[in-house]
């Protein structure tokens, strides 16, 4: 079994959404990078996420939701689009903070389950991981989460601690 048949049982995909969403960019040569816990995967050892969290070009972002509506359920909220297809787990949530958007210039090809994928500079992961862990409007489980991707990440590259805000070294290490 391949990592990417792993992953489609894993989110009980029938058809491959991740991989579908990944070709409609692609073609449509919009630059994106993956953010979130898939994102951490690239760097440390991988977790299985239902969420494949990306930001987009913001000048494409209008024109590639219109057109995933017509193929995907589409969901628009303060901070994200989140796409999904019927028969699939998967959600994939496209970031719509401007903080993120910079993230896409450092973003280098990874491969991430079974998918060569953009990925945003640990450091920016990183920095999504901390911004999301501090944000008291997100479930508390989804920022244990987060703490979580913080302590894998800094696991696999040390230095990374010194990005650390106080705040979150004190719930990390006390």
């Amino acid at each position: 079994m391949t990592e990417k048949d792993f992953f489609n049982k894993i989110v009980n995909g029938r058809d491959d959404f991740l991989q579908s969403f990944i070709d409609i960019l692609r073609k449509n040569k919009i630059k994106f990078c993956a953010i979130g816990g898939l994102a951490v995967n690239a760097y440390a050892e991988p977790v299985v996420s239902l969420d494949f969290d990306v930001v987009v070009a913001g000048e494409k972002l209008e024109p590639l939701v219109q057109g995933l509506a017509k193929r995907f359920k589409v969901a628009q909220f303060a901070n994200s689009i989140n796409v999904s297809e019927k028969g699939s787990d998967l959600r994939i949530q496209i970031q719509t903070d401007e903080r993120y958007k910079a993230f896409i210039k450092r973003a280098k090809p990874k491969m991430v389950l079974g998918y060569k994928i953009p990925v945003a500079a640990i450091e920016d992961v990183f920095q999504g991981k901390v911004w999301a862990a501090v944000d008291k409007t997100r479930r508390s489980s989804k920022r244990q989460k987060d703490l979580a991707d913080i302590m894998r990440l800094m696991e696999a590259q040390p230095g990374l601690e010194a990005l650390l805000p106080e705040q979150l070294k004190k719930r990390i290490f006390d």
